[in-house]
């Protein structure tokens, strides 16, 4: 399979960035995605390898090879878009081997590789129906089926997920990644949806205003976010306010709104007297204080407790700041009533801490 390097790439629409210096290694076999708000500029990114969109500046190589300039039909590049665009008037087998006709090949050929497309997809036995026959997870692979075929060296995939509900996505997002696994092709996955990246993808490229902020692993972005916007688009933080009182090689440590002092992991920048957000996961902030040598801890207030099934969610407030906590729901374990006085503990090397600027 091939490997991808995206160096400098550009493209403005009336003066407007679009993509601005996108500089990106993506190795062969890898399930690569691209993650940001509508018009960051993923999907102009994915245009520009598909070779829909010409750059005004920047090179998109694949295996070394520069293709920008070549036509879509010689990059071996297959894509599959949000609208699956099977054609109605056809029926499974003749929307897959389409291509492969417009490409001259024998008939006997064509039928072999549908054939194989379609086991690969698992819709064996579904190749005489038409797309009114078919769910829209049929759909969808129908339609990965038909890039298959081609035998491309990458896979790009444009939120192919987003018009499916919300169980239909769950399970295909398991199953694509399973596929990809399974065929070892190169695969750039473009969404919004941190869920599907988190979940699916071998390293994450996050974008947000024509450019990539930050690139890395599931566990790096949601764990280690580059800044206050990873840290907001990618699940949910508390951010608490306050300012670096000292900072070392070890360790920094933050005055809080209330005076309180906490520690977080060391981070370059970090002067003291420079304002951060305290960056901390719901997930993360405990209620049972149980070993709790090297914790940090805040006294708090429970404003409200909301039971759902696995978690028990509390609203809070500490140190004069509203804060999330998100708490397993075992037998044994004290639930807190809304104005109960408790603290809040939590290990520093779960937390961040972020210029606010």
């Amino acid at each position: 399979m091939a490997a991808v390097e995206l160096v400098g790439l550009t493209k403005a629409y009336n003066g407007k960035p679009a993509v601005s210096q996108v500089n990106l290694e993506i190795a062969s076999g890898e399930f690569f995605s691209l993650l940001g708000p509508s018009g960051c500029g993923k999907s102009t990114t994915l245009r520009m390898l598909a070779g829909f969109v010409v750059p005004d500046a920047g090179h998109i190589l694949i295996d070394g090879e520069d293709i920008v300039g070549r036509p879509p039909e010689k990059r071996d590049i297959g894509i599959v878009f949000q609208n699956y665009a099977i054609f109605p008037h056809m029926d499974v087998a003749e929307n897959i081997g389409f291509g492969l006709r417009m490409r001259k090949v024998d008939r006997a050929a064509i039928q072999r590789r549908v054939g194989d497309a379609l086991k690969q997809v698992g819709l064996a036995g579904y190749e005489r129906r038409y797309q009114k026959e078919l769910s829209g997870g049929e759909q969808q692979r129908v339609a990965l089926a038909r890039v298959l075929v081609t035998e491309p060296r990458i896979l790009l995939l444009d939120e192919p997920l987003s018009a499916l509900d919300k169980t239909l996505r769950e399970e295909m997002k398991y199953w694509i990644k399973d596929l990809q696994k399974t065929l070892g092709i190169t695969t750039i996955y473009v969404t919004h949806d941190q869920s599907e990246a988190l979940t699916m993808s071998d390293r994450i490229g996050v974008m947000n205003k024509s450019r990539v902020i930050q690139v890395g692993a599931p566990t790096q972005i949601y764990e280690r976010p580059a800044d206050l916007f990873v840290t907001t688009f990618i699940g949910e933080s508390n951010l608490l306010d306050g300012t670096v009182g000292r900072a070392s090689p070890d360790a920094v440590e933050l005055v809080l709104s209330d005076g309180s002092r906490v520690q977080a992991p060391p981070r370059d920048g970090l002067a003291a007297g420079r304002r951060v957000k305290l960056v901390i996961r719901p997930e993360n902030v405990l209620l049972d204080g149980a070993g709790a040598e090297g914790l940090a801890r805040l006294p708090a207030v429970v404003t409200s407790r909301i039971y759902q099934g696995a978690l028990i969610r509390y609203r809070l407030e500490a140190a004069g700041q509203s804060l999330v906590a998100e708490v397993q729901n075992q037998a044994g374990r004290a639930q807190h009533d809304a104005g109960a006085r408790v603290t809040v503990f939590w290990h520093p090397e779960r937390t961040e801490a972020l210029p606010v600027d």
